[in-house]
């Protein structure tokens, strides 16, 4: 192994002992605007070539379905939802310490409110152990259309299925095309833009509350209450600009001041829908529990107009939880053929999240425009076109490594990444093959990336993976890789 001070460009034979069966106790925490629950799962995972995929999962505990609570408009009350948590906990007869591993969803108006970090705290001492996610719209669409099983059903079928999340302050849709989610939207229409004390009067209004109201012909105040004849004609309202996202060329200016994400593009046959989300309990009549929203109204006209689709409207698998269960987490050591670090400092990474766009790598004359597409494309779908932390590109190599299809590949990421870069975060490239020091050096040499440089090999990741990164290991030239993997509930196969 050589070392410069630029970093190291490893071309080492290496290997690993690993168990072929691995068995995790898992926990999924959701925090959404309108409810959070808590699944505890056991996760057995068996090692198949150089990755451990999940064989079985047992679900130990669901808990029970809590109103997210709220100190005011601004503040979810933490103490609260810490007392939740703590009991559920002691409900599943788990103790903290016996959880291997996990995941943090924070999603729709939570993710927005004030102390939304505060949450993330509770789970400090598992930091370690635990992806944290504060899911945007277009990452929330894309995960509920994976636990819904919409993605998993368009794969078998090879159709294309439209799985339709609503949510408390949201609706997020995702079209799914032979087992890939190909666009995602959202708009603002949930159950809880409106929520009411046991007497009927409004104890909460969200702005897109006061919006849908006023188009209804009524105004809402704190202390109101609402004649059902007038929350009807908003919740119809509300239905009229949710279904007009199906049909693209229905979007009124009235429904674009709402869109959260730019409207559904695609125009061809939709094969089915699908209701995901705390209010498709009410659609497919899983429960009458009120929790004192729009929702049971939302489903009601929803539930009245599903003849009017023309389509076929299928049940999930899973319904208000259908975010994830939990994380699978393993570590495994580099085990392809080059390795490229520069600065060796650049390593440990931690919880990076992995996106891998589909990229046209099959052609004999790349194009770059066509990678960086691809690469845009795929950081949308997962909200991560603007960055906070680093993220890994993770990708299949086909074809030969001529410098004329690396100049393509590395400028379409490159320009792909260009905002992500710009914030100063290292470059983080994971390919299944044996081409990582190849690719690195390329875009060092070539394209002279300033930033920090992490191109490493032999390992195969998918979207919804978070890594960490160890140190370089001299004797071997390789680097640990710990890989957690979020788990939905209908997609065991992971």
């Amino acid at each position: 192994m050589a070392t410069t001070p630029r970093g190291s460009f490893s071309n080492a034979n290496r290997h690993m002992q690993e168990e072929e069966v691995l068995r995790l106790t898992s926990v999924g925490v959701d925090i959404g605007s309108s409810t959070s629950h808590l699944v505890f799962s056991r996760l057995e995972l068996t090692l198949e070539g150089s990755r451990y995929r999940v064989t079985r999962r047992d679900v130990l505990n669901e808990s029970e379905i809590l109103l997210t609570p709220y100190v005011d408009d601004t503040r979810i009350d933490v103490e609260a939802l810490e007392a939740f948590i703590n009991q559920q906990y002691k409900n599943a007869g788990i103790k903290r310490e016996e959880v291997d591993t996990g995941a943090l969803i924070l999603t729709g108006v939570a993710v927005r409110r004030r102390n939304a970090r505060a949450i993330g705290e509770l789970f400090a001492q598992e930091a370690g152990k635990f992806v944290a996610v504060s899911a945007g719209d277009g990452l929330e669409a894309t995960m509920a259309a994976h636990g819904s099983g919409a993605v998993a059903h368009s794969a078998k079928t090879g159709g294309v299925v439209l799985n339709i999340d609503v949510g408390g302050g949201t609706s997020k849709f995702a079209l799914c095309n032979n087992g890939k989610v190909q666009e995602v939207s959202a708009i603002d229409i949930g159950a809880r833009l409106l929520a009411f004390d046991k007497d009927g009067a409004i104890v909460r209004i969200e702005e897109a509350g006061r919006k849908h109201a006023g188009w209804a012909g009524f105004s809402v105040e704190i202390g109101q209450k609402v004649s059902q004849d007038n929350l009807k004609k908003m919740v119809a309202g509300m239905t009229d600009k949710l279904f007009a996202m199906l049909k693209p060329q229905a979007v009124t200016e009235e429904t674009k001041g709402l869109l959260r994400l730019p409207p559904l593009s695609y125009s061809g046959e939709i094969d089915c829908v699908m209701f995901s989300g705390g209010v498709s309990e009410f659609i497919y009549n899983r429960t009458k529990t009120s929790f004192d929203d729009l929702g049971p109204l939302i489903a009601d006209e929803i539930h009245r107009r599903m003849a009017d689709l023309e389509l076929l409207v299928m049940e999930p698998n899973a319904r208000i939880r259908a975010t994830v269960i939990g994380a699978s987490q393993y570590t495994v050591q580099v085990s392809g053929n080059t390795v490229f670090i520069a600065p060796e400092d650049a390593v440990p990474l931690r919880n990076v999240a992995v996106v891998a766009p589909e990229l046209p790598l099959e052609a004999d004359d790349l194009a770059k425009d066509a990678v960086r597409d691809a690469t845009l494309n795929a950081l949308r779908r997962l909200d991560l076109l603007s960055a906070r932390q680093p993220v890994a590109l993770a990708f299949h190599w086909e074809g030969s490594a001529t410098f004329f299809r690396l100049q393509a590949f590395c400028g379409g990421i490159a320009e792909g990444l260009k905002d992500i870069l710009a914030k100063g975060h290292p470059l983080v490239l994971v390919n299944d093959g044996d081409i990582g020091g190849i690719v690195g050096l390329h875009f060092q040499e070539e394209l002279k990336i300033a930033n920090p440089i992490i191109s490493i090999d032999g390992i195969a990741l998918n979207d919804f993976d978070y890594i960490d990164i160890g140190t370089l290991i001299p004797s071997s030239g390789s680097v640990p890789v710990v890989i957690k993997s979020l788990i939905f509930p209908t997609s065991p196969q992971q």
